[in-house]
């Protein structure tokens, strides 16, 4: 495709041929102040129309004296820019920008005038705090951008874009700190983004599945969070984000599993509270993907184990039962997982409405009808319950699916087959990395000075340094300030 050309009615044609059966593409001719014929063009509903109107067409024909000024960026918009190919004029438009074509110029200007539809700022639904800041992603990138600047006003907050797609060309931005990031780690990052051969991509979690080291793995590889209070903790330790236009989640990484037992909420409560919710946390994720297996090994093969009254109970509870444990368990956890996605997809009151009283109706039918037993549902509602600590959604759906091939493995082979089942899995946590960092750190390999903010949540004054695993450039993040308050304590003493 030949370049912008001078004469005004060739590069209407082809900009029509271009933008065929376009409806929503709106061109304005029009005379210049200083006499030559203009053309702005802008695709209807992605700008903002009193910024044409105000601060582009109206100097444009009343206040611009000569048409070198349009060089000089105050003379009309806050940003102006030159261009000379079809395909940037293509995408300055798909951006919401407007172009202006001269008579007689073989290039032509382009404004910022991005608008269009735009979704109000607002806590995320997935990611509630009480104490913590009540802002989210939306899906505009600059806004996304702006809220970080706003939690982290610092000129070694950088910024590299990106453009991934052949058609939809999705703009990327890649935010890290310079003095704190590996330099290593943001190239990794950055030469896979590269290597996406796609035709689009849509959302944050696509993306993740083109860059991630380990794509047939159950595990989350990256954090993908709506709050930029979490971002900005994450970057402050050294990570890399990862902003997707028109996605309103963003990617963190590296990361290692023990990450995604941690929440914004830790930071802002008392650091006994937070270590104790913490704990609770590691307590959840040994029931959900253990608590159903440990059941039907027990009831199949060491039933010796439980107390004899307990032993009557239960035989009574599964004396009209005619199906084995595994089979009573399978069909109850299937139901509380149609229920859950039931939840989800219905809207909000209704779909509480539908898990709650679903759950009951069809627990106590199921019990009265002998499918199942009063135990099993005790158990299916307890690990169900236990799935809802894990604060991070996409490692809680992962933990989910692991209890039920350790359910088969309980089926088959009792306590010996869980115990199988545990050491596969944490064989399989050690063995990852997230961009090249180790996925079971700071546990395997061992870094004793991140478990600080593991296991429990230790005082944030205690911290002074980034987490190791990440290999920050520049490990200090405080400095002894608690120390100081305490000796001056004890001097008015």
């Amino acid at each position: 495709m030949p370049d912008i050309s001078k004469s005004m009615a060739e590069n209407l044609d082809i900009l029509y041929r271009i933008f065929s059966h376009t409806p929503d593409l709106i061109t304005r001719h029009f005379q210049m102040k200083p006499g030559a014929h203009a053309l702005l063009v802008y695709l209807d509903g992605l700008t903002d129309k009193p910024a044409v109107s105000n601060h582009i067409l109206h100097p444009l024909i009343h206040e611009l004296d000569s048409i070198d000024d349009l060089s000089n960026a105050s003379a009309v918009t806050g940003q102006t820019q030159t261009i000379t190919r079809w395909a940037d004029v293509e995408m300055s438009l798909f951006r919401g920008n407007s172009v202006l074509f001269v008579d007689g110029l073989s290039y032509s200007y382009v404004f910022s005038t991005q608008g269009g539809p735009e979704r109000t700022i607002k806590e995320p639904d997935a990611e509630k705090t009480l104490k913590g800041a009540h802002l989210g992603f939306v899906e505009a990138d600059g806004q996304n951008i702006a809220l970080i600047r706003r939690f982290l006003p610092n000129r070694e907050l950088k910024i590299k874009q990106l453009i991934v797609g052949t058609r939809g060309k999705t703009k990327v931005s890649i935010l890290y700190l310079e003095d704190i990031a590996k330099p290593d780690l943001l190239e990794e990052i950055e030469n896979r983004l590269r290597q996406i051969d796609t035709d689009h991509v849509l959302n944050a979690g696509e993306l993740e599945e083109f860059i991630e080291d380990h794509p047939a793995s159950l595990m989350p590889q990256f954090v993908i969070t709506e709050r930029p209070d979490t971002t900005v903790s994450h970057l402050l330790q050294g990570r890399i984000a990862i902003i997707v236009d028109n996605s309103s989640g963003v990617l963190i990484g590296p990361v290692t599993f023990l990450t995604f037992f941690q929440a914004v909420e830790d930071y802002s409560s008392r650091w006994i509270v937070a270590s104790f919710i913490r704990l609770l946390r590691f307590v959840a994720f040994f029931i959900t993907i253990s608590l159903p297996a440990v059941y039907i090994a027990i009831i199949s093969f060491h039933y010796e184990v439980l107390p004899l009254r307990l032993l009557i109970s239960i035989g009574e509870s599964r004396a009209k039962v005619p199906f084995p444990p595994i089979i009573e368990a399978l069909v109850m956890e299937i139901s509380i997982e149609m229920l859950r996605e039931a939840g989800l997809r219905l809207p909000g009151p209704l779909g509480q409405t539908i898990g709650v009283v679903g759950g009951i109706i069809i627990g106590q039918a199921a019990v009265q009808a002998g499918i199942v037993s009063n135990i099993m549902v005790i158990i299916v509602a307890i690990t169900a319950v236990s799935s809802f600590i894990i604060p991070d959604y996409d490692m809680a759906s992962a933990l989910r699916l692991i209890r039920f091939p350790m359910m088969v493995l309980a089926m088959f082979f009792g306590m010996v087959g869980i115990v199988i089942g545990l050491m596969i899995f944490v064989i399989h946590l050690i063995s990852m990395e997230s961009v090249g960092v180790p996925y079971g750190g700071p546990v395997a390999p061992i870094r004793i000075a991140d478990w600080k903010d593991i296991w429990i949540r230790m005082p944030l004054w205690k911290m002074n340094k980034r987490p190791f695993s990440v290999s920050p450039v520049q490990m200090k993040r405080q400095g002894p300030s608690r120390e100081g308050k305490t000796k001056k304590g004890d001097d008015r003493s």
